[in-house]
């Protein structure tokens, strides 16, 4: 209850600073529908040219596209770290965090929480919904159950990742590019991972299991029962994945050593 009450507490302060300066926060929301609205853009493009691809349609891509934007919205709204190792390592601000009886990521979560990223949220249904209506799906009564737990175990995906990448920082404090590069790498979770090589597939399912934010659960929804094992066992990659970034969080945190030369 003290971390639900702290959450609540850290979230009305957050959106009275956002408050205060509401052009700021405006622009911020419109260059995020921007930036949707131009990878939107790119799957018509690509479909201009072409009718299916490895098997999907220009709807289902665009459904899956939609699928992954909700998650990942929920992901860049509660662990935006891609700056942890420079503001909290090397800047030493770990050291303030450590001072203070809540769990280091936990209050790390809170200071870098991002809500506005939620809108994304909203896109991507009303995305899902446009293609849902081309496609003509169906939804069973309890298939609105089935995505709020499908959504939260990619949104667990994507946050497991990026903790396993920030731990990195315990061991090694100099500056690292393999945040942005990480970033990138999330965009094919996006498209059909069958579209790609079977290197490729197997990393974005097992390794970085990028697949898990978007194509495999969104397969479900599509009907595609060949990859329904992939998209129930998403709540499963997302647990397993984030139990062990937390666990090699709290191992790095051990081995922090201090601001200073």
């Amino acid at each position: 209850m003290k971390y639900i009450q702290l959450f609540f507490q850290y979230a009305a302060q957050y959106m009275k600073t956002r408050l205060t300066y509401r052009t700021d926060m405006v622009v911020e929301i419109l260059s995020d529908l921007m930036s949707q609205a131009v990878n939107f853009v790119f799957i018509l493009l690509v479909f201009g040219h072409t009718t299916m691809i490895s098997g999907w349609s220009r709807e289902e891509i665009i459904f899956i596209y939609g699928f992954f934007l909700v998650p990942f919205a929920i992901f860049g709204a509660f662990f935006n770290i891609w700056d942890f190792n420079e503001r909290y390592i090397v800047k030493g601000e770990m050291d303030r965090i450590l001072t203070r009886p809540i769990h280091s990521l936990f209050q790390i979560v809170l200071e870098r929480m991002e809500l506005e990223s939620l809108f994304g949220v909203i896109t991507g249904i009303a995305v899902m919904l446009y293609a849902g209506s081309l496609l003509d799906l169906q939804i069973a009564w309890y298939d609105p159950f089935v995505f709020v737990l499908l959504v939260l175990g990619g949104a667990l995906v994507y946050a497991s990742i990026f903790v396993l990448i920030a731990s990195i920082s315990f061991w090694s404090d100099s500056p690292t590019s393999i945040m942005p590069m990480m970033y990138n790498i999330g965009n094919y979770g996006r498209y059909p991972v069958n579209i790609y090589n079977n290197v490729i597939r197997f990393v974005l399912t097992w390794i970085l299991p990028f697949a898990f934010v978007g194509v495999y659960p969104a397969a479900y929804f599509l009907g595609r029962e060949d990859w329904y094992m992939y998209a129930f066992l998403t709540p499963v990659i997302g647990l397993v994945f984030f139990a062990f970034s937390i666990f090699m969080w709290n191992v790095g945190v051990t081995k922090y050593r201090g601001a200073g030369n």
